[in-house]
């Protein structure tokens, strides 16, 4: 069996097509960036959580792995998509040589990552999960008219600054956001991430974390 590593994923023609032809489907959808560039901050955001949090080396470059992958699926249909990149990830991966046992890990994470259906199953579900619903960010709206952004667009349209921070002694993660008001109101990011955030507190809670959301420098919650 081969150890396969992130570049190798990052580099398989494959997984780039998949993905960029994924995000071009949700385009003509109306959806927010779900590319390439989605696909690597929730990658080095899933690693950098694992390390921060003592996991190994092999478990934080695993977990970075699902993250790459976890909307591979959207190439088939936005709707289950966790579910079909799951089984997408999993003849990608074997494809590839990784063993059985870490394939196992990566799917588990990416089939648990949408919160209708997902759940922390294990630390790398949890950190995907994290590192998925914090990337919020005005670079992420797709719609070039802003006279058509729905409450999607402006709400990430507003979001000025995303930080997910881990403070590590004190067992915390942090996801600080900077949200023009002017653009979208407080009220309109809980409409669409309430579900999300208490997702992600519960993903925190399986890393034996606490989870804070910051918006304009004040505590939510």
């Amino acid at each position: 069996m081969k150890v396969v590593t992130l570049d190798d994923v990052r580099n398989n023609e494959t997984v780039r097509t998949y993905i960029q032809m994924a995000n071009q489907m949700l385009y003509a959808m109306g959806y927010t960036e779900h590319g390439l560039r989605h696909a690597g901050l929730v990658a080095n955001n899933a690693r950098r959580l694992c390390l921060k949090l003592g996991y190994t080396e092999r478990q934080a470059e695993l977990a970075a792995i699902a993250g790459f992958l976890h909307d591979i699926g959207n190439v088939i249909n936005r709707d289950h998509h966790a579910q079909t990149g799951a089984m997408l990830a999993y003849h990608l991966l074997t494809q590839m040589g990784m063993p059985a046992e870490e394939i196992a890990i990566i799917i588990s994470a990416i089939g648990n990552h949408e919160e209708a259906t997902g759940y922390p199953v294990n630390y790398a579900a949890a950190t995907v999960i994290l590192a998925d619903k914090s990337d919020v960010h005005f670079s992420r709206v797709q719609n070039p008219h802003r006279d058509q952004f729905d409450i999607h667009d402006r709400v990430n349209f507003a979001t000025q600054r995303s930080r997910l921070r881990v403070l590590a002694k004190e067992r915390v993660i942090e996801l600080n956001l900077e949200i023009d008001t002017s653009v979208a109101s407080l009220m309109e990011y809980f409409e669409i991430f309430l579900d999300r955030m208490v997702m992600c507190r519960k993903a925190a809670e399986a890393l034996e974390c606490q989870f804070h959301l910051m918006i304009n420098q004040s505590p939510i919650g």
